[in-house]
């Protein structure tokens, strides 16, 4: 079997990485002690991950680079794979300065890209886990999927699977790595080629090409024009990251969803308008439309490894006073713009770049992910609506993080965890301030449309 190619989407984001730009999702996740018992010992915490990783077979997998850049990186297995190189022990009784330092460092690319650090002498006896994997692993949604290399529904643990006796494929000589990208590009272009003949044979493909056409032309449209404005959110990028964080219950969210029909990602949209607007107005400075990338998720429901999304370019109503209006704003523009099937056309644009050059594509990633066309990431990441526990020990939050492009500063993510709606905002070292006013300003955002709901 020949080893898995990068994604041209995944291969994206692995271009985009730099020394100041580290490209991992993440989470930081608090636990409370099992009620009259003791929490694991650190060395049980890891032979439980060790024995479900035959669940997440890339886990223990490696990119290997293809000879002469003939093609994107493939995965293979990792012979030297070791459980304590990516399940680490953390002696910080701190959560928070764990977090920032975990999240400030970057993945080493010669090993299976995901780390998770566990610390265990929280104050109130809780235990901590900071865990990242590199955006060309997987997408936010997958990203719970290493959550379930730790976590269950009821406190008792399934036994988890052992390590099945695995061993590592052999690895793919440099003769084979660029035999296969050839091939593969080969079979790339010829599959371009025979579009029109497929089309052709197709009447319905036919027909909904001037509809796709269109979609494809909003989706640019809506990309390019208005430009991002300038922002202090953007501009020089260090290495050093925070993690602000805040939670409140997932039932205030409902309540405001039911009560103005709208959606819960149409009131993350608008409270952080609210918030952005509050922290301009802390900086005696004129609140001003901001523009958002707001990553939509068109995964099928078969597609388990790697990333299947799109992304629609949205102006935050930051200069509305009217937190109603801006929640309204907001909903009537995603609604028209995901009926009008925009995501769709994002994703053939995306698709019809797949198919060019390494260098183009390149290209493509940086322009799209640059603060010439957003200020900022705003991400929903739906998690499970059930009690989850490590060993007995129920989640009490878990924080998501959302990857910052080179020359963006800050970005805003959340999920949700059984009844909580947990907050992260993430931010380069220089930005903390913000990143914790703006935290708060999302819980105000929210109270706000809770008093409105009830009026």
């Amino acid at each position: 079997m020949s080893p898995a190619p990068l994604s041209a989407l995944d291969a994206a984001f692995l271009s985009l990485e730099s020394e100041h730009a580290p490209m991992h999702v993440g989470w930081a996740a608090r636990f409370d002690p099992p009620p009259g018992g003791a929490a694991p010992r650190f060395d049980e915490v890891v032979a439980h991950i060790a024995g479900r990783l035959g669940r997440a077979p890339r886990y223990r997998q490696r990119l290997a680079a293809v000879p002469l850049g003939l093609g994107d990186p493939v995965w293979v297995d990792d012979p030297a794979f070791d459980i304590a190189d990516h399940v680490r022990e953390a002696r910080h009784r701190d959560f928070g300065r764990l977090t920032d330092e975990v999240l400030s460092e970057p993945l080493r690319h010669d090993r299976p890209l995901w780390e998770l650090w566990i610390a265990r002498d929280l104050d109130g006896g809780q235990i901590g886990v900071v865990g990242k994997a590199h955006h060309c692993l997987v997408d936010g949604l997958a990203a719970v999927e290493l959550m379930a290399l730790l976590l269950d529904t009821t406190p008792v643990p399934d036994a988890g699977d052992g390590d099945g006796g695995w061993m590592p494929r052999a690895l793919p000589s440099a003769m084979a790595l660029a035999r296969d990208a050839v091939g593969h590009r080969v079979d790339e272009a010829l599959g371009l080629a025979r579009l029109p003949l497929d089309w052709a044979r197709d009447p319905a493909a036919l027909r909904d090409l001037p509809a796709q056409a269109w979609r494809v032309a909003r989706a640019v449209a809506h990309t390019a024009a208005p430009p991002a404005p300038r922002s202090r959110l953007n501009g020089d990028m260090t290495a050093l990251r925070h993690l602000a964080c805040h939670a409140r219950p997932l039932a205030d969210l409902q309540v405001i969803k039911r009560r103005f029909g709208t959606t819960i990602n149409d009131i993350l949209l608008s409270a952080s308008a609210g918030a952005l607007r509050g922290l301009a107005e802390e900086r005696a400075e004129t609140p001003a439309a901001v523009k958002a990338m707001v990553p939509v998720s068109i995964q099928a429901p078969d597609e388990r490894w790697g990333n299947r999304i799109a992304f629609l370019f949205l102006g935050l109503p930051c200069d509305e006073p009217d937190p109603v209006w801006r929640l309204r704003d907001i909903h009537v523009a995603m609604r028209d713009r995901k009926r009008d099937g925009e995501p769709e056309g994002a994703d053939a644009l995306l698709s019809v770049v797949s198919h060019a050059p390494r260098a183009v594509r390149r290209l493509a990633s940086k322009v799209i992910s640059s603060p010439q066309l957003s200020n900022l990431t705003i991400s929903n990441i739906p998690g499970p609506r059930v009690p989850l526990y490590l060993m007995g020990c129920e989640v009490r939050d878990a924080y998501p993080v959302v990857p910052l492009t080179h020359g963006h500063g800050i970005s805003i993510g959340m999920t949700t965890i059984h009844e909580r709606a947990c907050f992260g905002v993430y931010a380069q070292a220089g930005l903390a301030g913000d990143a914790d006013r703006i935290a708060r300003g999302i819980d105000g955002a929210i109270g706000e449309l809770l008093e409105r709901a009830a009026a």
